[in-house]
């Protein structure tokens, strides 16, 4: 792995997320992804299928305009891991004031930031974005590894 290919595919996996979590994201599915039936899980999906291509579309743009070419199957596998942490979260998150946090927000209170998370309406918010982001950085040192082919 090189630095300016693993810089490059960070970058192009948080811009990625960024867009996609925020634009193309439609808000039927932010509101109901998080629901513990199957229309949640449904919408989740839908949301994890367009982000990831979103991050798919960002990481191809990047490294061929960049040159720093990346193994495709390093690239989908760490495509992957960023989906599959992502749907985790989005799914099991719940809301940060429920009377029996599930997922990460129960992760997040189990941490010390119960408090935190009663406190500050933004703070759920960040605890879910922080997750997203430190999953990416081990999908982009997956995807990033290796030789490119």
């Amino acid at each position: 792995m090189t630095a300016t290919r693993f810089a490059t595919t960070y970058a192009a996996l948080t811009a990625a997320h960024e867009v996609a979590d925020h634009w193309i994201q439609i808000d039927a599915q932010a509101v109901a992804k998080g629901k513990p039936n199957r229309d949640g899980a449904i919408a989740c999906a839908e949301h994890v299928i367009t982000y990831t291509a979103t991050q798919a579309v960002a990481l191809y743009a990047v490294h061929r305009v960049t040159g720093a070419r990346l193994s495709w199957k390093r690239a989908a596998l760490g495509l992957a891991v960023s989906a599959v942490t992502h749907y985790v979260a989005d799914r099991q998150g719940g809301h940060w004031r429920d009377e029996q946090p599930r997922g990460i927000v129960r992760l997040a209170a189990a941490t010390g930031h119960a408090g935190w998370l009663k406190r500050d309406p933004n703070a759920g918010y960040l605890m879910d974005q922080a997750w997203h982001k430190g999953w990416i950085l081990v999908a982009a040192l997956v995807a990033a590894g290796g030789e490119a082919e």
